[in-house]
Parts: structure tokens; C-alpha cells; sequence
């Protein structure tokens, strides 16, 4: 089973990842971009955010996950995937950066997907005021998608919100708010419903 933590930064997915991982046996944790080698090298470049075209940057997204589906996902179906992001994400980002059209991108990533897109989709959804905390309380660097700003984040929350009611894919949304424990034990039930 192919799942999706999905969110923008600080919401607590990998928290949450690291929970559940713990809790399944047969699994597979994954990340895009950044979960194969080449995936290591896309990353550098998307978040050192130097491409001058929102094109090149969508090019680069999609053939990390071609590379990551092929590598990771096709070959360890039967077990319990759990990746830290995924296409929905490569769709909002896409989207808050401007002219791209959703069916166009949804098409894309099929193609990159050989066709077959995650069985669950778990996206992590905060506030701007929660955002702003996270953000400030987190003593790092901000990579360059952070630097375009947190009206910039919370629009991409909204495109993946908007595209996730769009697609036939089951999912679960996470009020990224909520105590940690609880928002685990609301994941592990959805998951093993459908596991």
C-alpha cells in the first residue's frame, strides 16, 4: 500500500512518520524529492530554488518521482510505503507558482506514476498562526521554497486541499493543530482500515 504524508513544512508529518513507522510491520519509508540518488541531487538544486522557469522546476519534480516510483514504490507494492510527500504536493506547489492547468498536471504525474497513484493521501493542514510559530520558533535556515513566504506555503496548503477533493483518492485530513497522540491514533485507524 502506496500512502502519502502530504503538507507544507512544519505541519508534522515526519513526526507523524516516524510514529506510525513504528506501529506497522513491512514498511518502507520514502521521501520526495530525496528518496533515491538522483532524488538527492533534484533536491539540492529545487531547494536551492536557482531555476529561473517554474517549467524546469515542474520537470524536475516529475522526473524525481518517475525515478522514485520506478526505484521505490513499483518494486515494494505489497509492503507499506510511506512516503514524506508525493504528487499532490508537486501539484500545489505547481499551482501556487502560477499558470499551470490541474488536469494538464494531473496527467503529468500519472505519466511519472506509471499510471498508478497512492491508495491514501493524509494531508497535514495548519493555520497562519500556527505556521508562524513553527516557523519562528525553528532555529534553521530557511531553503528557498521557505523563502518565498508564509502567504506563499498557505496558498500551496489550499491548492493541495483544493486538488485532493478533485482526485478519486482516498484521504484523510489532519488538523496539524491537534496533540500529537491524537492525530497518530486518527492515522493508525484510517490506515488499517484500508490496509
Amino acid at each position: 500500500m502506496y500512502v502519502l504524508f502530504e503538507g507544507i513544512d512544519t505541519c508534522g508529518k515526519t513526526t507523524q512518520i516516524e510514529l506510525i513507522a513504528q506501529n506497522f510491520d513491512n514498511v518502507i519509508v520514502t521521501k520526495e524529492p530525496g528518496g533515491t540518488e538522483f532524488g538527492k541531487y533534484a533536491r539540492a538544486i529545487l531547494l536551492q530554488d536557482s531555476l529561473a522557469s517554474k517549467r524546469a522546476e515542474l520537470l524536475l519534480f516529475l522526473a524525481d518521482r518517475a525515478e522514485h516510483y520506478a526505484q521505490i514504490v513499483k518494486p515494494n507494492r505489497d509492503k507499506l510505503i510511506i512516503s514524506d510527500r508525493g504528487f499532490l504536493s508537486g501539484i500545489g506547489y505547481a499551482l501556487a507558482n502560477g499558470d499551470f492547468d490541474f488536469e494538464h498536471l494531473v496527467e503529468l504525474n500519472k505519466f511519472a506514476l506509471e499510471e498508478h497513484l497512492p491508495d491514501l493521501i493524509i494531508l497535514f493542514e495548519t493555520n497562519m498562526e500556527t505556521l508562524k510559530e513553527r516557523t519562528g520558533a525553528e532555529e534553521k535556515t530557511l531553503d528557498g521554497i521557505e523563502l518565498r513566504g508564509l502567504k506563499y506555503l498557505m496558498s500551496v496548503q489550499e491548492h493541495m486541499h483544493e486538488s485532493l477533493e478533485k482526485l478519486n483518492i482516498d484521504y484523510l485530513l489532519i488538523d496539524a493543530t491537534q496533540k500529537i497522540e491524537m492525530i497518530k491514533e486518527k492515522i493508525e485507524t484510517k490506515i488499517k482500515e484500508i490496509l
